[in-house]
């Protein structure tokens, strides 16, 4: 099964899901660090059942998801349905979003599941406006290997020189990449737990 049917087979329960993964908390530092603002556009990438497009509908942005799952983004048109919010089926590293046009990319756990993180930060950067601010929320390297199997991740975290070497590569300035102060916990079927710390990336363009 690849990350996409698993997608589509947890979309039901991924809320309740996500919330054993990591807290709220991980969504505030994300709108933080991008110090979003009323009216503007957001495109949250990798969006799932909403988790980052519910604080910055909150916050009274118009949000761009994009998911490969159809099922999942059809969650989320149910929980979202009296907002602005429009849903894209795509892939991250080839955005349904046209060059220069959203105020702020967001992609919360969504890097570690893409076949190419560089491509995905390249193409985050491409829709960008001048100024415009890029987010990555994700998981630090670790060595959980069931993880590949449980959830499909097809990267075991990532160095935080190597974001910041991307996002750099990308274009973006200003960049920063820090601990987010939250964990992801995850327990495989055999009763091993994972406890990974969680970065958080920014830069402008």
């Amino acid at each position: 099964m690849d990350n996409g049917h698993y997608f589509d087979r947890v979309a039901r329960q991924w809320d309740e899901m996500r919330k054993s993964f990591f807290s709220d908390e991980v969504r505030e530092k994300a709108l933080s660090a991008a110090s979003v603002e009323k009216g503007r556009i957001a495109a949250d990438i990798g969006a799932g059942t909403g988790f980052i497009t519910e604080g910055l509908v909150r916050r009274g942005l118009r949000v761009i998801a994009v998911d490969r799952s159809k099922v999942m983004l059809a969650e989320m048109k149910k929980k979202f349905e009296h907002f602005e919010v429009d849903c894209c089926v795509g892939d991250a590293e080839k955005l349904p979003i046209r060059d220069g046009s959203v105020d702020y990319v967001f992609a919360n756990m969504c890097l570690h599941h893409v076949e190419s993180p560089p491509e995905a930060i390249k193409e985050m950067v491409r829709i960008l406006k001048p100024g415009g601010k890029l987010v990555v929320t994700d998981l630090d390297e670790h060595s959980y290997e069931f993880l590949r199997e449980v959830h499909h991740d097809r990267w075991m975290g990532f160095r935080r020189a190597d974001i910041e070497r991307w996002f750099r590569e990308a274009g973006l300035r200003n960049v920063s990449v820090e601990c987010a102060g939250e964990n992801c916990c995850a327990q495989s079927c055999c009763g091993e737990n994972a406890e990974i710390s969680i970065f958080v990336a920014s830069g402008e363009k």
